[in-house]
């Protein structure tokens, strides 16, 4: 597993403003790191992984049979961060009947008809299940915020668009957030954190390689134009939305490898320090059960 010290170098501290500069995207996370290698460091990730994912597939049983709890999973990250590997790989193991993943794409017009967070409210998980948000509420603070001319379309009431509008939404965010804790849904958020040449090389993967044609939007590569505006608008949303009851973790995302353990090991983690047990059998039900199983051995 990994070491807690290590895990709390990704986390977002609440009231602590972020600067991803200060935040490396590769494996090389400490120096006792870089002094193993990166080929040590990425069979290590590879344990890690697989011991967490049998980890989660166990944990699931115990959260569906517990049903106190849901956990919610938000993944937020520029393209080609990962974020589509690493729900594939991370949930490998899960029960598909207790997970859920959604992905969330340009609003419809009956969305729009609606507040911002509505289309996120009904893809909630229920209690006893996982669920997967891949982009999620928060690219209405991103994208809208890089490209405030979307904002034309949500046909909100008259006003100014400046700091203030924004603040209301991450307060938005953080009362929604609140709510849902306070209701027994653990979230856990995550930032793919992915360099500029990483992204580059991604991109040039995609264009060489023909099977991998269909990743690629000619989007894609005018949407990295506004680097430096995501990567502030970034900044601005995590350091407003990271709290204790909902945590942002910044995840190093320019070797897959590193990303998965990373994620994987943080949501195991989490749910394994939840107060988890399986439903106590009454008096009345070992009866029962001890009847059923008379009637059964009574069978011909």
């Amino acid at each position: 597993m990994i070491r807690d010290e290590i895990l709390e170098r990704f986390r977002v501290r609440p009231g602590k403003k972020l600067k991803l500069k200060d935040h490396d995207t590769g494996w090389a996370q400490t120096p006792e790191l870089e002094e193993l290698g990166k080929d040590e460091v990425k069979e290590r990730a590879r344990e890690i992984l697989d011991l967490n994912l049998k980890e989660l597939a166990d944990a699931q049983e115990l959260l569906y049979a517990d049903n106190r709890y849901a956990i919610l999973i938000v993944f937020q990250a520029l393209d080609a961060a990962g974020k589509d590997g690493t729900i594939k790989h991370v949930m490998s193991g899960v029960n598909p009947q207790g997970c859920q993943v959604f992905s969330f794409k340009q609003p419809s017009a009956e969305e729009l008809d609606h507040t911002f967070l509505w289309r996120h409210m009904k893809a909630l998980p229920e209690r006893g299940r996982i669920g997967i948000f891949n982009r999620s509420y928060y690219e209405d603070v991103l994208v809208t915020k890089v490209h405030p001319e979307l904002l034309a379309h949500a046909r909100l009431p008259p006003g100014k668009r400046g700091k203030g509008f924004w603040r209301a939404r991450y307060e938005d965010i953080n009362a929604f957030e609140h709510h849902l804790v306070r209701n027994g849904t653990v979230i856990l958020k995550f930032f793919l954190n992915v360099s500029r040449d990483a992204q580059k090389k991604r991109f040039m993967e995609r264009l060489e390689d023909p099977d991998k044609h269909w990743k690629f939007s000619p989007a894609d590569l005018t949407e990295r134009g506004f680097w430096d505006d995501y990567q502030k608008a970034y900044e601005q949303a995590l350091t407003a939305t990271s709290t204790d009851h909902a945590p942002w973790y910044v995840i190093p995302a320019d070797q897959k490898w590193v990303t998965r353990a990373v994620v994987a090991d943080i949501i195991s983690t989490t749910i394994r320090r939840l107060d988890l047990r399986y439903p106590e059998v009454t008096e009345a039900q070992h009866q029962a059960f001890e009847l059923a199983r008379q009637q059964l051995s009574d069978e011909v």
